[in-house]
C-alpha cells in the first residue's frame, strides 16, 4: 500500500514540475507579445507629409537614441519597444522639430500612434565663447 502512494506521489510531483515548466514557457513567450510599438506621421505645418524628416526615440533608462528617417508618405515605425521603459519622441526635418512626446511605462498600451506636426523652430546652437 505505501509503495502505491509513493508511486502517485511520485506522479503528481512531476505533473505539477511540468504544469509549473510549461507555465513560465507561456509568461516567457508572452514577454515578446507584450512589447510596444510607436508609429505615426510627421507633418508640416499644413498637415502635409515631411518626407525625409528624422524621428528620434530616446530611452529614458539607457539614454540610447533610436532613429528613423520618414518615408514618402510621412510614416514612422518603431517597434520592438520594453513596456517597462519610457521613451521620449520627437521628430525634426530643417530648422524645424516637434514637440516631444512621451511614451510613459504607465501607458498599458501596446500599439501607440503619434502626429508629429513640425512647427517650432530649432534653437540655434551657439559656439562657445572665444577665449583670450
Amino acid at each position: 500500500m505505501k509503495l502505491r502512494r509513493v508511486g502517485h506521489f511520485a506522479v503528481i510531483a512531476t505533473l505539477a514540475l511540468i504544469t509549473t515548466a510549461a507555465s513560465r514557457a507561456a509568461q516567457d513567450g508572452g514577454q515578446e507579445t507584450r512589447l510596444r510599438t510607436v508609429h505615426g506621421e510627421a507633418v508640416d505645418k499644413q498637415g502635409n507629409p515631411a518626407a525625409s524628416a528624422v524621428v528620434y526615440l530616446e530611452n529614458m533608462k539607457t539614454q540610447e537614441v533610436r532613429t528613423y528617417i520618414v518615408s514618402s508618405d510621412g510614416t514612422y515605425h518603431f517597434s520592438g519597444l520594453d513596456p517597462n521603459v519610457d521613451y521620449q519622441l520627437h521628430g525634426e526635418k530643417d530648422d524645424m522639430m516637434s514637440s516631444t512626446r512621451t511614451v510613459s511605462s504607465y501607458d498599458s498600451r501596446r500599439n501607440m500612434e503619434f502626429i508629429l506636426k513640425l512647427i517650432h523652430k530649432k534653437a540655434e546652437k551657439q559656439s562657445p565663447p572665444a577665449r583670450n
